[in-house]
This record gives structure tokens, sequence and C-alpha cells, in this order.
């Protein structure tokens, strides 16, 4: 079964580069530069962030259907000088294939039909087999550790 990775649209978060600091803050957002290799993973552009690249730390609602129990927000990068990512079909790029990841699928409902830790580099594989399933409409992938949102998977 084939499937993609859709990032964060861009459009939103273009508008938080013009804010000043203290405008970031009272939107509960701050302004960083990635200090280390492979330590901010931006959500729109699929990549990490290079040392010295500036991004924006904030809030997010990746799941956000009313009727359901797995509502969920929280702490997304997204880098100043990113560009949105285009996805071929059953490729996992490189920012979600180095990383152990929790992986949640959901049916149409949002109602969550399975659940497990997933090596990044086994991602691909665990999708197939998801997608197998009728059932399974979203896959959401986030990092195992902290938790954070990363990506949706959808069948193709």
């Amino acid at each position: 079964m084939s499937f993609r990775i859709h990032p964060l649209p861009l459009a939103p978060f273009q508008p938080l580069f013009d804010l000043d600091d203290a405008a970031l803050m009272r939107l509960g957002a701050r302004r960083m530069v990635a200090d280390a290799p492979h330590a901010a993973p931006c959500r729109v552009s699929l990549v990490d962030a290079e040392p010295g690249e500036r991004l924006i730390l904030l809030n997010h609602r990746h799941l956000d259907a009313p009727a359901s129990p797995y509502r969920g927000e929280g702490p997304i990068f997204v880098r100043e000088a990113a560009a949105e990512a285009v996805s071929a079909g059953d490729d996992v790029p490189d920012m979600l294939g180095r990383r152990l990841l929790s992986v949640r699928a959901y049916d149409a409902d949002w109602m969550m039909t399975d659940a497990d830790v997933v090596e990044g580099s086994a991602l691909a594989a665990r999708l197939e087999d998801w997608f197998a399933d009728p059932a399974v409409s979203t896959i959401h992938l986030h990092t195992a550790r902290r938790g954070c949102f990363m990506a949706a998977a959808r069948r193709t």
C-alpha cells in the first residue's frame, strides 16, 4: 500500500518571522537559533535545521477534530528559510528516518486504531502495513522521546 508524508503548510507560519521577540512571546512562541545538527526538525520543510539557522518554536494543534478525544497540540519548529516539502510517494524524509518515532494510526473519525514505537529506518514498511487496513485513514508521526508532532502520513 502506497503512502505519502505530509508536512505542515508554510503559509500560516510565514507572518511569525516578521514579528519581534515581544510579539512572539505574547503568542507563546520563541525565536530560536539551531545550535547543533539534527536538534531542530522543521515541520514545514521536513529537514533538520543547520546549526546557526533561525527558527520559530511555537505550539501547534496537530489534531483538531472536535469530536475526537485524541485532540492534541504541542511544540514544533519552523525554519525561517523553510520551503514546503513535496514528498514523493513511499518516501521517508531523512529527518524522520533518523529518529525513534511514536506512530499513531487513526480512522476517519479520528479514533486511534493502533500505535507503536518505530525506528525511523523501519517506518516505510510499518506505514505500508498500517495502510493495508482500510480502516486506517491517517497516521501521525511524533518523536518518541519528547512526543512532539513531526508530520502526517496518508494513503495514496
